[in-house]
C-alpha cells in the first residue's frame, strides 16, 4: 500500500543545511499497522508527512496504492490525498464549528455535494461513537472526544490509509487506550492501513505489527513487533523501557 524508495529530506534554514531524513526505504503492506519510533527530532514526523507529500521529498520516490505521488501535479495530488486520512497530537478542530461541522469540513474540501456532507459526517461520528455529540463545540468536549472527532474527520472521505502523528501523546493513559482500541477496531473492520508516529513503546507494542526505529534521520532498526529482537542500542532501550526503567538501564549515546 505504501512504498518509499530512497526517500530523503533536506532543509535549508538560515544558510544551514539540515539532513532531516537520510535516503530511506520503507514498505507498508495493505491492511497493516506500522510504527515509526524514535526520540524527538529523529525524523519520524518528517517521514510520515512525506507519505502524502505534506513535505516534499528532496530525493527518492513515494508510491501510495500503486500510484507514484512524486511527480503528480497539485490537482492530481489533491485527488490522491483523498485516499489518505491524517490525525495529529493537537486535534486541530475549528472552535467555531460543531463536531458535525468539523467532520463535514473534510468533505467540503473534497468537493462532496453539500446535500451529502452532513449525512456522511454523521456516519463518521457514529463510527467513533459520538453520534450524541454532533451539536457540541470543541470547548464542550473532553480531550478523548476531540480526538475522536478528529478521527471521524479523517474517516469521512473513506480513506484507504490513516496517518497518525503522536495521536495519543496529549491524552491521559485511560483515554489514550480507548483511542488505540478504536484505531485497532478500524483497522480490523475496514482493513485500513495505518502508519503511526510515536515515542511510546507501549503504544507501538499494542497497535503495531511492525516498526522502524529512527535516530538522527536514519533507520537504525526494523522490528517485528510480534517477536521483537532489537539490534541497535536505541531499539534495546525502547524495549527495556516497556519493562520499566532501573538504575542499570543503559542510555543510548547522546550528543554533548
Amino acid at each position: 500500500m505504501i512504498e518509499l524508495i530512497q526517500v530523503s529530506k533536506t532543509f535549508v534554514t538560515r544558510g544551514q543545511t539540515v539532513h532531516a531524513l537520510a535516503p530511506t526505504d520503507l514498505t507498508v503492506p495493505q491492511g497493516s499497522v506500522y510504527g515509526l519510533l524514535g526520540f524527538s527530532g529523529a525524523g519520524k514526523s518528517t517521514l510520515l508527512r512525506l507519505i502524502n507529500r505534506l513535505e516534499e521529498p528532496s530525493g527518492g520516490q513515494v508510491r501510495v496504492a500503486g500510484a507514484d505521488l512524486t511527480g503528480l501535479s497539485q490537482h492530481a495530488l489533491r485527488q490522491a490525498r483523498q485516499q489518505v486520512g491524517m490525525i495529529f497530537q493537537q486535534f486541530n478542530l475549528l472552535s467555531s464549528r460543531t463536531a458535525l461541522e468539523n467532520v463535514a469540513l473534510s468533505l467540503e474540501i473534497a468537493g462532496l455535494p453539500r446535500a451529502r456532507q452532513h449525512a456522511r459526517a454523521r456516519e463518521a461520528l457514529a463510527a467513533v461513537g459520538l453520534s450524541d455529540k454532533e451539536k457540541a463545540y470543541p470547548a464542550q468536549l473532553s480531550g478523548g472526544q476531540k480526538q475522536r472527532v478528529a478521527i471521524a474527520r479523517a474517516l469521512a472521505t473513506d480513506p484507504k490509509i490513516l496517518l497518525c502523528d503522536e495521536a495519543t501523546s496529549a491524552l491521559d493513559p485511560h483515554t489514550a487506550l480507548s483511542i488505540l482500541r478504536l484505531l485497532k477496531q478500524l483497522n480490523r473492520e475496514r482493513g485500513m492501513t495505518m502508519v503511526m508516529v510515536t515515542h511510546d513503546i507501549k503504544v507501538a507494542s499494542y497497535l503495531c505489527e511492525h516498526a522502524v526505529i529512527l535516530e538522527k534521520g536514519r533507520v537504525v532498526d526494523r522490528i517485528d513487533m510480534q517477536a521483537p529482537q532489537p539490534q541497535s542500542l536505541l531499539g534495546k532501550f525502547f524495549f527495556e523501557t516497556a519493562k520499566g526503567w532501573t538504575d542499570q538501564t543503559a542510555l543510548p549515546q547522546e550528543d554533548a
